[in-house]
C-alpha cells in the first residue's frame, strides 16, 4: 500500500529529541517492515504555543497553502497514495493537510494518536479544538495509543471508527545492551530521562527530587539524561554527590545508558505514556512512575514497576523506600519487564497492528462511501 504520511506535532526531522518524534519514527519503520512505501508528504508543522484565532487561522491559511503545493506536486508525478496517514493531532496541532488532500485524491484517511480536552471546547484554542474535531470527523479510523485518549475520543468517534493501537519500540538495541551489561550488585543505580524544559518536565523533576529527598538514609546513586534551558536549575534539586548528569544523549548511545543501571525513576507529569519507560523496560529494567495517562498501560503496577499518584513525591517516596533496600525485588520487576515488552511491545507486533489499523480504514472508507452514494429511500420509493 502506499501511504502518504505527515506529523503535525512534531515532524520526523525535528531536530529536539523527543519520545513523540522517536514514535513517528518507529510507525514509518514498522509500516516499511509491514511492506507499505510510506512517503512523508509534509514535514509542515501545525504546532503553536500560544492559542488565538488570528495565530490559528494564520496557521491554517498556510496548512492549505501546504496542500495546495502537495497537490500540484503530486498531480505532476502523477501520484497518488492508497491512504493518507497522520501521527499525532490534537487543539495545538490540528491537522489541515491530511483532510484537505483525502478529499481532494479520494482516498482514506487516518489518524494514529490523536487526544481532546473538552476544556478547550472555549477559550483561545477553540478554533484548534474545532479544526481537531473536523478532522476526527473525516477520519475513516483513529487509533489511540492507550485508553486514557480512547475514552475522551469516544464521544466524538463510532467505536467501529476508534481503535486502541499500543506504542511499541525496535526491542533489539536494548535487549543486546541489557545481555552484555555487568551487574555490579551494589547499591541500587537509578536512572531518569527527560528533557529539562519549562512546564511539565521540569515539574516532574521537582516531584522527583522532593521524592529522593525523603530516602536519604538508604544507600542509592542517580544518574540524569537530557538537557535544555533549565538544566542550571534542574541540577540544583539534587545531591551533587549522589547524582551524575550527562546531558543530552543521542538516540543510538542509550541502550547502553539504560542496561547500566538498575531501577528506572521518573514521574512523568503529564505525559501521554512516556516512551522512556518502553525503552527502560526493553532493558530489562523496573520502573517507578507516575500514574499519568497512559502510563498504567505500558507499565504494570505491582509486575513491571510501582505506581504512585501523578504529582504525589510521597507516595513516589515510599516506592523507592520499598525498592531500594531490595535488590531482588528489583531484579524481578527487570525480569518481568523485559517479559512485557517481549510480548506486547516489540516492533513486530506494532507492524502487524498497523496492518490491522489500515486494513480497518479501508473497509470503513468503502462503507461510508458506498452510504454516501446510495440513494435514500423512504416507504419503498428512492426520492
Amino acid at each position: 500500500m502506499k501511504i502518504a504520511f505527515t506529523a503535525p506535532m512534531k515532524p520526523l526531522d525535528d531536530p529536539v529529541p523527543s519520545g513523540d518524534r522517536t514514535m513517528g519514527r518507529l510507525i514509518v519503520h514498522a509500516l516499511e517492515l509491514g511492506g507499505h512505501e510510506v512517503r512523508v508528504a509534509s514535514t509542515f508543522r501545525a504546532w503553536m504555543k500560544d492559542g488565538g484565532d488570528k495565530a490559528i487561522l494564520t496557521r491554517e491559511m498556510e496548512a492549505l497553502a501546504e496542500a495546495d503545493r502537495i497537490t500540484r506536486v503530486w498531480e505532476a508525478e502523477g501520484y497518488r497514495p492508497d491512504l493518507f496517514l497522520t501521527y499525532h493531532l490534537y487543539h495545538k496541532a490540528p491537522d489541515w493537510i491530511g483532510p484537505a488532500l483525502a478529499d481532494r485524491f479520494a482516498i482514506p484517511y487516518a489518524v494514529i494518536e490523536a487526544s481532546r480536552a473538552p476544556k478547550r471546547k472555549t477559550g483561545p484554542w477553540a478554533a484548534g479544538f474545532a479544526a481537531a474535531d473536523e478532522a476526527l470527523a473525516r477520519a475513516d479510523v483513529v487509533g489511540a495509543l492507550h485508553r486514557a485518549d480512547a475514552e475522551c475520543l469516544g464521544a466524538v468517534l463510532q467505536r467501529e471508527r476508534l481503535q486502541i493501537v499500543p506504542p511499541f519500540l525496535d526491542t533489539l538495541p536494548f535487549e543486546t545492551a541489557a545481555d552484555l551489561a555487568i551487574r555490579h550488585g551494589k547499591s541500587p543505580r537509578l536512572l531518569a530521562v527527560g528533557m529539562m524544559r519549562d512546564g511539565d518536565k521540569t515539574r516532574s523533576y521537582e516531584v522527583l527530587a522532593d521524592a529522593l529527598s525523603r530516602c536519604m538514609d538508604l544507600d542509592w546513586s542517580l544518574t540524569v539524561i537530557g538537557d535544555g534551558p533549565n538544566r542550571a536549575y534542574v541540577e540544583s534539586l539534587f545531591p551533587p554527590e549522589r547524582t551524575s548528569f550527562l546531558g543530552a544523549m543521542a538516540p543510538e548511545h542509550m541502550p547502553q545508558h539504560y542496561a547500566a543501571h538498575d531501577l528506572f525513576v521518573w514521574p512523568a507529569i503529564r505525559e501521554a505514556f512516556g516512551f522512556v519507560f518502553l525503552e527502560a523496560q526493553a532493558s530489562g529494567l523496573g520502573v517507578v512512575a507516575g500514574s499519568t495517562f497512559g502510563v498504567p498501560d505500558i507499565v504494570l503496577d505491582g509486575k513491571t514497576g510501582l505506581l504512585a499518584p501523578e504529582g504525589d513525591a510521597e507516595a513516589f517516596a515510599v516506592h523507592l523506600r520499598t525498592l531500594i533496600p531490595d535488590p531482588d525485588r528489583i531484579k524481578l520487576l527487570g525480569e518481568e519487564a523485559t517479559r512485557h515488552i517481549h510480548f506486547r511491545h516489540t516492533l513486530e507486533m506494532g507492524a502487524a497492528r498497523l496492518n490491522a489499523f489500515l486494513e480497518t480504514a479501508l473497509d470503513n472508507r468503502w462503507q461510508r462511501s458506498t452510504a454516501l452514494r446510495r440513494p435514500h429511500q423512504s416507504s419503498g420509493q428512492s426520492l
